[in-house]
Order: structure tokens, then C-alpha cells, then sequence
């Protein structure tokens, strides 16, 4: 149902987009028939914004993917690099939260593990609203930043590497059927920031799915069984990825485009020093403004991958 009401919002948007159209025909040839320039410069007007507005819905036509009008689940990890990296994943989180806040999007921080000295570990984020992983399903990968360190008293350059997954968040609609019996599921005591009750009782969960080796964990809730419940719905979305993967590395292969995700592909660059540029390095658009791309200016990345896929 959810997928209909998202079809009939999208042909009603086009059909008032085609109503527009003909009003500022009628407009124009009124204009054109009085010599009114003023009625003219107003009908440039409308048209600019009616030409931003047909871009906006012809983007939507790209998100056709199965899951694509889904709900997210993203989690950020940290790679080689020490505290460095640790730092840069909690600098990815941040961006995706502020991205996700210019959109309308609503976030809520499930999990979290926090680093020693500085940062995170790793972190996991349910983004809420719809197309949320249809248009962050290309942030999916290795992202390495280069930058003098600020952990490094001789404040050299470090390189460092961080790991973003997203998967789409689905239901228990029998798509992904999970075996109780395949589930190990483990209890303890939350290590992050929560107050007496966390931290004194077993309310962290985490789910080993035997038959793939998947590990999902969720201490951020009061109650283990509300942990329990957004463990769960982390897993289906792993076993979800895990399936789409799958196909498309198959169909990588076959066409002899097949590359493994690791900490030696990564998917785009972030340069600091001695210079800035953000760089995508499947879609090649890049921006000189890195700040604006860590502070969630990330539309322009999104939209090049997108328009990069189309027909792959």
C-alpha cells in the first residue's frame, strides 16, 4: 500500500507540473499578444522555477530499485589508521546526520561503540523517510581521508579509512525468512554513555547469524528486548544487502567489472592537505569544497552516482 500511495504522489506531482506547463503557455502567448514585458519577465520567472522543479521529479525516476523508496539502516566502521580513523568515522557519521537533517529526514543512533582516545569505533543509524535508501545506497564502501593529523604531535599527514554500509530497513513480510535456530544471541552489559540502568544491567544484545557469520549488536535502548528488536531489524537489512551484493557482484563479473569492496578500493577521497577536494572515484564528480561536503553538501555526489548506474 505504501508502494501505491508513493506512485500516486509521484504522477499527482507530474500532473500539477503539466497544469503549470500549460497555464504558462497561456501565459506567454497572452504576453506575446500584448507586448507586456513585464508579464513577460514574470513568465521567465515561473519557468526558471518550473524548470528546477522538472529536475527534481526526473531525478526521482532513478530511484527504480527494488528497495529504493525504502527507510535506511547506515553504520560506519572504523579501518587502518589507529584513533585517526576512528576520528574520521565519527566525522562520516556526522555528515550523514547533517545530511540527512537539510533533507527532513529523521535519524535515531541505535548503536554505538566508542573509541579510546578519541571517536568511534563504529556506529549504526536508522534514517527515516522515504527514497532514504534509494539515494544513499551510493555511499555504500571504503571513504579515505587525507589530512594533517591532529593526533600527531609533529602534526604530520595521515592517511585513514573508513567503512559505510547502508541497507535497506524491511519488514517481516516473509521476504527474508530467519531460522530461530540459527541465531545465537548474546547478552551484556552496555559500555557506552546511557545512566544507571544500562550500565547495570544486561540490556545490550547481540545476534550472530550462524549460517553467514553476520554480527549485529544494539545497546543504545533501556530494555534488552527493545535491543533485541532493533537487532533484528539490523539483521534483516544485512541479509537483505548480503542478497543484493550477491547479485550485483555477479553481474560485476560477467562483465568483467568485479572489484572487492576493501580498505584498498576506496570508493571516494577526502584530501585536506596539501590541498582540499572531495573526489568520487566511480562517478569522477568532484567539489573543492570538502567542507561543505563534511558538513552534509553531499547531493552532488549522490546524484552523479545515480546518474553513473543508469543502464549498468
Amino acid at each position: 500500500m505504501a508502494r501505491i500511495a508513493g506512485l500516486h504522489e509521484q504522477t499527482d506531482h507530474w500532473r500539477e507540473i503539466a497544469r503549470q506547463v500549460d497555464d504558462l503557455w497561456a501565459l506567454f502567448e497572452l504576453a506575446e499578444a500584448d507586448e507586456d514585458e513585464d508579464l513577460a519577465r514574470d513568465i521567465q520567472s515561473q519557468a526558471a522555477e518550473l524548470s528546477t522543479r522538472i529536475d527534481e521529479r526526473e531525478f526521482e525516476l532513478f530511484l527504480s530499485g527494488e528497495y529504493d523508496h525504502s527507510n535506511a539502516i547506515l553504520a560506519v566502521h572504523a579501518g587502518t589508521g589507529g584513533v585517526d580513523s576512528q576520528d574520521w568515522t565519527q566525522m562520516l557519521l556526522r555528515m550523514y546526520l547533517r545530511w540527512a537533517e537539510d533533507h527532513k529526514l529523521k535519524t535515531e543512533v541505535v548503536d554505538t561503540s566508542e573509541g579510546e582516545e578519541a571517536g568511534i569505533k563504529s556506529a549504526t543509524v536508522e534514517i527515516t523517510g522515504r527514497d532514504a535508501y534509494g539515494y544513499l545506497k551510493g555511499e555504500r564502501g571504503v571513504h579515505r581521508l587525507v589530512r594533517l593529523s591532529p593526533f600527531d604531535a609533529a602534526h604530520r599527514r595521515h592517511t585513514s579509512f573508513a567503512l559505510v554500509e547502508v541497507m535497506p530497513e524491511v519488514e517481516e513480510d516473509g521476504a527474508i525468512e530467519i531460522d530461530p535456530k540459527d541465531l545465537r544471541v548474546d547478552t551484556y552489559r552496555s559500555t557506552g554513555a546511557g545512566g544507571q540502568h544500562v550500565n547495570k544491567t544486561e540490556s545490550a544484545v547481540r545476534i550472530t547469524h550462524l549460517p553467514t557469520g553476520i554480527v549485529v549488536t544494539c545497546q543504545n535502548e533501556r530494555s534488552q528486548m527493545q535491543n533485541r528488536d532493533v537487532a533484528m531489524k539490523i539483521l534483516r537489512a544485512k541479509l537483505v544487502e548480503k542478497r543484493l551484493e550477491e547479485q550485483q557482484e555477479e553481474h560485476a563479473r560477467m562483465k568483467g567489472e568485479y572489484h572487492a569492496a576493501d580498505f584498498g578500493n576506496a570508493v571516494r577521497s577526502y584530501v585536506l592537505h596539501p590541498y582540499t577536494m572531495v573526489k568520487d572515484n566511480r562517478s569522477g564528480h568532484e567539489t573543492s569544497n570538502a567542507q561543505g561536503v563534511l558538513d552534509g553538501d553531499l547531493d552532488g555526489f549522490i546524484q552523479a552516482h545515480l546518474k553513473s548506474t543508469i543502464g549498468s
